[in-house]
């Protein structure tokens, strides 16, 4: 059975019955109403750079039954739906890497940013892995994984308030391709009043990855929300006095929040310049089935938002370290001991603000005290690599198979 469509349809020249001087038919062209649906990696895109194809006016959009598929070029659903299961499939691998297996390395991260008497700075892989080692043997795997639940809580109310001042407010959420300095302005103003909103989230968030899994009474879901809230309306759990209110941790977190946007996208967009421009070549004619080829046709997305948030991660690592030590300053935070890998160590750092942070570590714990815990980036990416990677040899396997 063929889809139906009415008689006076003409493509994009359709016309009505009723032929009203200026109404509906009497501008055949509507080209500039009609706008095409964004390619997304995995829906319908065969071959590195291929666009959605647009029936000019006129085609018969009849001509091909339930099991043809014109975007295949007569090729059945089948090879479609394997495809799409396999675009799907890595994307999820990597999404599964960045936020749940590489969080012990996000925790160990933090733990060593924090804290400011470590001798140890785990500057190399081999470190962090021994210090992860030893607190999984005294605590139990649950102290690497801890204050998750919390952080995937600060993305929801980060996307979320991004989308409702987006909403209500002129401020652009996405930039067009005709950009213009307003454009923009307005934009990374988004992007910053997003960082305030969840700021105060964030500040609860961390205190959940860091304080230590032995004196922890078994914290609820929703903890970083009532917490979050308690300290953006000054009430809740007592904090000493040298707790720092939230106007003096505005700039820095706006300005690390906005820095790594603005260095995460211009890197994913060079990235995934060049990697069209090598690759455009490389792939064959349109007509060609190639499994592996659909495959590769993925991952330059993935590949673009690695090295994205790589080069943002290690270029701001710096700022993140005074940007936590400042969020966690007079919370009465006691974390691991990042030198041994048991025992417990009190936080009572006492900052006035940014700039006496950034002093205080330059003069105590010299240049690389900035860069404490750097090892854990280098293997949450290695093990992002290594995922990205086995997960493509085995659908490529699996798909050559099926084919």
């Amino acid at each position: 059975m063929h889809p139906r469509r009415p008689e006076g349809f003409d493509g994009l020249g359709y016309r009505s019955a009723r032929e009203e001087p200026g109404g509906f038919a009497a501008k055949p062209d509507l080209g500039h109403w009609v706008t095409t649906p964004p390619d997304i990696p995995g829906s319908r895109n065969l071959h590195w750079g291929e666009k959605t194809p647009q029936f000019a006016a006129g085609t018969p959009l009849v001509a091909a039954g339930l099991n043809e598929d014109p975007y295949l070029g007569g090729a059945g659903t089948n090879s479609e739906q394997i495809n799409r299961f396999a675009g799907f499939g890595i994307g999820l691998a990597s999404l599964f890497t960045e936020n749940v297996l590489a969080h012990p390395c996000i925790v160990l991260r933090r733990q060593c940013q924090v804290n400011y008497h470590a001798k140890n700075y785990h500057l190399t892989p081999f470190t962090i892995i021994n210090i992860m080692y030893s607190i999984n043997k005294t605590q139990g795997p649950r102290a690497l994984w801890k204050g998750m639940g919390s952080t995937f809580i600060v993305q929801g109310i980060a996307l979320g308030a991004e989308g409702i001042i987006s909403e209500f407010t002129p401020l652009p959420r996405e930039i067009s391709y005709k950009w213009n300095p307003r454009q923009i302005g307005g934009h990374l103003t988004l992007k910053a009043l997003t960082c305030i909103i969840a700021m105060p989230f964030y500040s609860a968030s961390l205190i959940e990855t860091v304080q230590s899994e032995i004196i922890r009474d078994n914290p609820g879901i929703l903890d970083c929300l009532k917490e979050g809230i308690g300290r953006a309306m000054g009430f809740g759990v007592p904090h000493s006095k040298r707790l720092l209110p939230l106007l003096a941790l505005t700039f820095p977190t706006v300005l690390h929040g906005v820095l790594h946007y603005i260095i995460s996208s211009a890197v994913q967009k060079l990235v995934l310049f060049f990697l069209k421009k090598e690759n455009s070549s490389s792939f064959p004619a349109e007509n060609s089935n190639s499994v592996q080829n659909m495959l590769d046709a993925y991952f330059p997305e993935l590949i673009a938002s690695f090295a994205a948030s790589l080069c943002a991660d290690v270029m701001l690592y710096p700022l993140e370290t005074v940007l936590h030590r400042l969020h966690i300053q007079g919370t009465r935070t006691i974390i691991d001991n990042t030198d041994l890998g048991y025992e417990v160590l009190p936080i009572n750092t006492q900052y006035e603000g940014m700039r006496d942070c950034i002093n205080s570590i330059k003069r105590e714990e010299g240049m690389l005290g900035f860069y404490k815990g750097f090892g854990a980036v280098i293997v949450q990416y290695t093990l992002h690599v290594a995922v990205l990677q086995l997960t493509k040899v085995i659908y490529s396997t699996l798909l050559q198979n099926i084919s």
